[in-house]
């Protein structure tokens, strides 16, 4: 695990991102994918700064290929968000933390003070 980020694979994706309270960001990258490891800091670091608002998670889509294969993953890094158990938000592509989180914040979780 990096940070905040749970790395996940076939066997816990129900668990860890279909059976979610929160909102739930899945990475789907790759060891040899670069753009995977230009975002991968900026996804560590969003982590900690959405902590109880998203959960962040991410899954090698070459070991986990029954995951990626469901979700039609064709191009990595591929950014897909979860509420209820559904997709509602597919980002594909490395891109800068601003526009990301931009892109993010209408699916957060509301905290109660």
């Amino acid at each position: 695990m990096a940070g905040n980020v749970i790395e996940i694979g076939d066997a816990e994706f129900k668990r860890e991102v279909l059976e979610a309270r929160e909102p739930v960001l899945v990475d789907f990258t790759a060891t040899w994918c670069p753009p995977c490891r230009i975002i991968s800091p900026i996804l560590d670091a969003l982590a900690t700064e959405y902590q109880g608002r998203m959960k962040f998670t991410k899954i090698d889509a070459d070991t986990n290929q029954e995951t990626a294969q469901q979700y039609g993953i064709r191009a990595l890094p591929s950014l897909l968000v979860f509420k209820d158990g559904k997709v509602v938000k597919q980002l594909v592509g490395a891109m800068p933390r601003k526009r990301l989180e931009e892109e993010l914040r209408s699916h957060l979780s509301v905290t109660h003070a």
